[in-house]
Order: C-alpha cells, then sequence, then structure tokens
C-alpha cells in the first residue's frame, strides 16, 4: 500500500514539475513565467519529498529532513519570486498585453521605494491642504 502512494506522490510531482515546465515555455512575459513556475514547482517539490518521507517512514532522519525542506522552499519560494518581480519591475521589462499599467510613476529609483500614493512635497505640505492628502488615503 506505501508503495501506491508513493508512487502517486511521485508522479503528481513530476506532473506539477512538468506544469511548470510548460508554463515557462508557453506564457508570453517574464511575470506570468514567474507565477507559473513557482507555483508549480513548490507543489512539485512537495509531492516528491513528501513521496520521499513516506518511502522511507521508518527513518526519522530522512523523514524529518524531507519536511524540513518541504518547509524551507515553501518559505523562500514566495519571497524570492517576489523580488525578481520587483527588480524586473524597476528595470521596465515589458508587461505583455497591458493597456495600463498601474504601478508606473509609483517608484522612486533614488530611494528604492514604491509608493502606493504620491506623497505630497515639503512645499505642498501645508496646513491648508493637509486634511485633503489625508482624505486620499
Amino acid at each position: 500500500m506505501t508503495e501506491v502512494l508513493v508512487a502517486i506522490f511521485l508522479v503528481i510531482g513530476a506532473l506539477f514539475m512538468l506544469l511548470g515546465a510548460v508554463g515557462v515555455a508557453r506564457m508570453p512575459d517574464l511575470f506570468t513565467r514567474m507565477q507559473a513556475t513557482s507555483k508549480a514547482s513548490t507543489l512539485g517539490i512537495a509531492a516528491i519529498l513528501g513521496a520521499v518521507a513516506l518511502h522511507f517512514g521508518d527513518s526519522l532522519a530522512v523523514t524529518s529532513r524531507a519536511f524540513a525542506v518541504i518547509a524551507f522552499v515553501f518559505l523562500t519560494t514566495p519571497v524570492a519570486t517576489q523580488m525578481i518581480a520587483r527588480a524586473a519591475h524597476f528595470i521596465n521589462v515589458p508587461l505583455w498585453n497591458t493597456k495600463i499599467n498601474e504601478l508606473a510613476g509609483q517608484y522612486d529609483p533614488v530611494t528604492h521605494e514604491l509608493h502606493s500614493f504620491k506623497p505630497p512635497t515639503p512645499t505642498e505640505a501645508t496646513p491648508t491642504n493637509m486634511a485633503s492628502v489625508r482624505e486620499e488615503k
């Protein structure tokens, strides 16, 4: 019975990895490719390492290492993907089929900050118009 579960997990993991590879080949731009590969590879690695943990279920060392690697991948893959996407956005990697870029003009190249609204400059921030600035938030 364990061998069947191990085989099922291995096939599921391999299919997720295959879907990630197809996503790299088929998606039109960097951002959608990263989304496809990060999600599919994370699930594929989790399924394959779950099969390893099931197969070596008697060995606590192998099982705990497999689950530690799964946790590490689940924690680091989203962070790495977000950092790569942010860097790609900062260097103006073109978006696919986009009419409106909602983040255009929100990045400050000097401070490397991404603002969700344009903060007032010191000359604009007077006591008379600060109430309207607070209301816009």
